[in-house]
């Protein structure tokens, strides 16, 4: 059964919960568009939240998410908020909402936690996931260790719920790669970092568009929180600082509000442009729609060829 059916949406795509971009409306236009909208948590309030809900829940009718990242100070309000809003799908990052589970539960809501590795999808299956989120280290912003093409199938074996797979896809053929590593769907985000309706800086836009192969670089991989970003001078000067073992404290001066540097000012100097190693295959601004029918388009072609 595809991710699709189990939704009730278009295509079988999520869009990633990307914090201080995937506000209300940008979940709207993707939900309208026919994929699943999500709003991202992580860098809302609980009052910005329950705004970008009731935006989101105004400008469409169909499916959308939203996604909690669980080290929120303000997670256990959001929590509560999503249950009391209506809801009725929830992605969570960054541990397990177990104590979160029966009152989602009773309220109806699907749950999809994102993983990184299978140990943390099998906890939870156990208590109670509708489905994961496997994310490989090839996406953008916060990453694991495991590639997409080693997690998916490893995650698949070992759960009996849906798998979505994550990290690393743009186009038809990584989402036909995903169909054959055993996941009903694919979660995407870098890709619609460069679409019409993504409320991002033009400059970010087009960084990504410009990005190679090679443009990305992990911050922050010494001290235990890795997050992905195109390289630039901020993002360089991190890691070799990093590198030359400066302290917590001293590294922040480079991170502190760099997301929202790059995603409002449109700074690519000093800001953090969170974006995946597929940003390589990203070369155009397009259209939600266009960029959704097209990858449909071209799985099914490619699983055709095969």
């Amino acid at each position: 059964m595809k991710l699709n059916e189990i939704l009730g949406i278009k295509y079988p795509f999520i869009q990633g919960g990307m914090a201080n971009i995937a506000t209300g409306e940008f979940a709207a236009a993707v939900s309208n568009a026919g994929a699943l909208g999500t709003i991202g948590a992580g860098g809302m309030s609980v009052e910005t939240l329950e705004e970008n809900i009731a935006v989101c829940k105004k400008l469409t009718d169909k499916p959308f998410a939203v996604n909690i990242m669980l080290m929120h100070p303000q997670a256990d309000e959001m929590a509560h908020l999503v249950a009391e809003c209506g809801v009725k799908i929830v992605a969570t990052g960054a541990g397990t909402p177990t104590k979160y589970m029966d009152m989602w539960k009773e309220k109806g809501i699907k749950i999809f936690p994102v993983v990184a590795n299978v140990a943390l999808a099998k906890k939870v299956e156990k208590c109670g996931a509708d489905g994961v989120i496997a994310e490989g280290t090839e996406s953008g912003g916060h990453v694991g260790e495991a590639t997409t093409m080693a997690l998916v199938p490893q995650v698949v074996d070992a759960v009996n719920i849906p798998v979505i797979a994550a990290g690393g896809i743009a186009d038809g053929r990584g989402v036909a790669a995903a169909y054959a590593l055993g996941a009903c769907g694919v979660q995407v985000g870098t890709v619609l970092l460069a679409s019409d309706e993504c409320p991002i800086h033009e400059n970010y836009k087009e960084a990504v568009v410009k990005a190679k192969d090679s443009s990305t670089i992990v911050t922050g991989r010494i001290g235990g929180t890795p997050v992905r970003v195109l390289k630039n001078p901020m993002s360089r000067e991190y890691v070799k600082k990093e590198k030359e073992g400066a302290g917590k404290m001293e590294l922040e001066k480079y991170t502190l509000g760099s997301l929202r540097k790059a995603v409002f000012d449109g700074n690519t100097k000093e800001g953090s442009l969170m974006a995946g190693q597929i940003s390589g295959l990203v070369n155009e601004i397009r259209p939600l729609g266009e960029i959704f029918e097209k990858m449909q388009k071209e799985a099914a072609q490619v699983i055709a060829a095969l």
